[in-house]
């Protein structure tokens, strides 16, 4: 088998003025220099494309943890606003039974309470 179609059709010389003629080698070697361009450009982008898709994945992973964590905030959020009106209401049921001085202790013991300060939310949680 002949390799190198050029010794086998020299190529041909084309007269002055007119448009170059390309030989079938040359052409074959111009379409097989795109070939591998392309084929170059397309792994390139295949290679992006796989890495968005992975990075795709990492960001639903990521949304859905947060997503369960808010949930789960929420959620417990609820449940102590449930507690502290369920305290309240067992405090308004057994102040009227005290003694008027331990009354006025109670309530000005429970309004403290109420007064939480940025600085002692931080001082629980530890930041």
């Amino acid at each position: 088998m002949i390799r190198d179609l050029s010794k086998m059709y020299p190529p041909a010389r084309h007269p002055p003025g007119q448009p170059l003629k390309f030989t079938v080698t040359e052409s074959c070697d111009r379409i097989k220099e795109e070939f591998h361009f392309l084929q170059a450009q397309y792994h390139s982008l295949k290679m992006e494309c796989e890495k968005l898709a992975s990075d795709k994945t990492e960001m639903q992973r990521h949304y859905v943890m947060y997503y369960e964590m808010s949930y789960g905030l929420n959620i417990e959020m609820h449940k102590q606003a449930e507690i502290v009106k369920r305290l309240n209401a067992i405090c308004a049921q057994v102040i009227p039974f005290l003694s008027q001085e331990h009354q006025q202790q109670v309530v000005q013991a429970v309004e403290r309470a109420k007064q939480v300060t940025m600085a002692e939310l931080n001082a629980i949680i530890g930041v």
